[in-house]
């Protein structure tokens, strides 16, 4: 068993795959301490930099005199406490939905979720680009699994048309892409459900509390909250705290409580995090200057890459630098890094072959200052780097662009 522990090690060396756990020492922000080190975070989903607010700190003080550490048991034992249902009435208010129900992370919500609404003989359609919780939860579902070109509405009409006519269907997407940071075109994917009869499921992990009134997400920005229905959301990225939730009718989150065993059959969050979480709505939607400042950094920083020539893609938060083949992907990260930027490199399998890239993100919390020397600093790490994109330094494709 060693030996082939040994040879799976060697082997994802050899592709230049091999990754390791960098440790961060004290507050999440936009400069972290990364193995020792000062470094600007360029590669945090804590967008509207909350994971280290007051507030936050203050809620969990509060909660942790009034209920202690842990919830002791899964919800439907004796797990269930005020802390969890007065979250949940938060957020439906904050989603503008009937119910919500908590779930311990993204990852366990997409795979209760499909596999409760779905099962042998029925259809899940699926985004080409989807996460890997839902890859799963299709598969965990035994339901058929129908893969569409990335929101490719032409070709998921085709699908549907294709599947049986007696099956339940289930189109499950992301709102905000998270590797690609492009946004699903959520209006004509909700039509095309309901000319076919068919669920919808909306993963707004990258949505929530950036993008819509209030941060209330992509499907409330578009206006098709009673038309979807399902929309799941993470609370351990923009709201800075852990979890995840689904919003819906009152129904859909009854009968999660009965089959999703993602949530039956794990204990409870503890009250600490979901009073963290619920303080982070409520700052969410005080504070809208937060977005614009997300926006504003955003904005400063993929237009200055691309004036650097570096290709860059996206229409959110989250900038995908692509650089095409492992190993200069990570010879870049390695030089910001080494000039004290931290921006992680995204290879297989998170990615297909042939589109590692670098995943930039930018917080509300990052100054016009440490924007600026980031550029700065990928104008150098970007000279005589190796790969067929990259042929002459990036400087001089910036002179030349100016």
């Amino acid at each position: 068993m060693a030996d082939f522990i040994e040879q799976r090690l060697d082997e994802i060396r050899s592709r230049n795959l091999y990754r390791e756990l960098k440790v961060v020492d004290g507050e999440q922000d936009a400069t972290v301490v990364l193995n020792g080190r000062e470094v600007l975070n360029l590669s945090s989903n804590n967008y509207l930099g909350l994971a280290n607010h007051p507030a936050l700190k203050e809620a969990a003080r509060q909660a942790l005199d009034r209920y202690g550490c842990g919830s002791g048991a899964s919800r439907l034992i004796s797990g269930n406490m005020t802390a969890h249902e007065e979250l949940e009435q938060r957020l439906a208010r904050f989603k503008g939905t009937e119910a919500a129900l908590v779930f311990n992370s993204g990852y366990q919500a997409n795979v209760g979720i499909i596999a409760t609404l779905v099962e042998k003989d029925d259809v899940v359609l699926s985004d080409q680009l989807n996460h890997a919780s839902i890859i799963d939860g299709c598969r965990l579902s035994r339901a058929a699994v129908s893969v569409y070109r990335h929101c490719d509405m032409d070709h998921l009409e085709s699908l549907l048309e294709a599947a049986p006519a007696e099956a339940r269907k289930l189109i499950a997407t992301e709102s905000v892409f998270s590797m690609d940071g492009d946004i699903a075109p959520l209006r004509e994917l909700v039509e095309l459900a309901e000319r076919h009869g068919a669920m919808v499921m909306v993963d707004e992990a990258h949505g929530t509390g950036v993008r819509g009134p209030n941060g209330a997400g992509v499907v409330a920005e578009m206006g098709l909250g009673d038309r979807v229905l399902v929309q799941m959301g993470t609370l351990g990225k923009a709201l800075g705290a852990f979890g995840a939730y689904v919003a819906g009718s009152a129904r859909l989150k009854e009968l999660l409580i009965n089959r999703a065993r993602s949530f039956i059959f794990t204990t409870s969050l503890p009250p600490v995090v979901l009073a963290m979480a619920g303080a982070a709505v409520d700052l969410v939607e005080k504070e809208p200057e937060r977005q614009c400042a997300l926006r504003h950094n955003t904005e400063r920083l993929r237009n200055g890459l691309g004036r650097l020539g570096y290709t860059v893609g996206g229409s959110t938060q989250i900038i995908p630098v692509m650089v095409g083949e492992e190993q200069p992907c990570m010879e870049l990260a390695a030089r910001l890094l080494d000039a004290g930027f931290y921006v992680q490199g995204i290879r297989p399998p998170t990615v297909p072959p042939g589109t590692s890239r670098l995943r930039v993100t930018t917080m509300a919390t990052h100054t016009n200052e440490q924007l600026d020397r980031a550029l700065d600093a990928f104008a150098r790490a970007g000279e005589n780097l190796p790969g067929p994109e990259y042929n002459e330094p990036s400087a001089t494709a910036a002179a030349r662009q100016r």
